[in-house]
């Protein structure tokens, strides 16, 4: 990370049986992006991931296979109206992001749910092909999304 004033984090590409990406809808408005968040004092990335993956979309650890980790940190700035909306993120100017590539195992079921996650942040999901979530997401996260779906395009062409 380049910065203290980055907030670290993770994302989380989550692909089902048939290789569609799990995208989201922030709760109360029109905006889509993958399940995120901070990483914990203590906690390292992978901790938050599993963490994450259960609080905000209802997904165990067990039941998904890490295929990849980004090989960097990616960073984007959140512009000063987004950062009003979202208390995790007051002292931060922007994230830097650890992204993994996770697939349902064969046997799991993919169900989602947001009961497990106290802050809400979601209320809709769709299973979507893997460009897709480029003409969803914020201006803001673009340019990041591009650039991790393209690290971990090899990985989704071989499967």
């Amino acid at each position: 990370m380049k910065s203290k004033s980055l907030r670290k984090n993770v994302g989380l590409i989550i692909l089902n049986h048939t290789n569609e990406l799990l995208l989201c809808k922030r709760k109360g408005t029109n905006a889509w992006q993958f399940p995120q968040g901070g990483i914990d004092k203590k906690e390292t990335i992978k901790q938050t991931a599993m963490r994450e993956l259960f609080e905000e979309v209802g997904i165990r650890g067990s039941d998904i296979d890490i295929l990849a980790v980004s090989n960097h940190w990616y960073e984007y700035m959140v512009p000063g109206k987004y950062k009003k909306k979202t208390p995790s993120l007051k002292g931060f100017r922007g994230q830097s992001q650890k992204w993994f590539l996770v697939k349902f195992k064969k046997q799991a079921n993919p169900n989602i749910s947001f009961e497990n996650d106290h802050c809400e942040e979601f209320d809709a999901f769709q299973w979507v092909n893997y460009w897709y979530p480029l003409g969803k997401i914020i201006s803001f996260k673009k340019e990041v999304y591009k650039n991790v779906m393209f690290e971990f395009l090899p990985i989704y062409n071989s499967l």
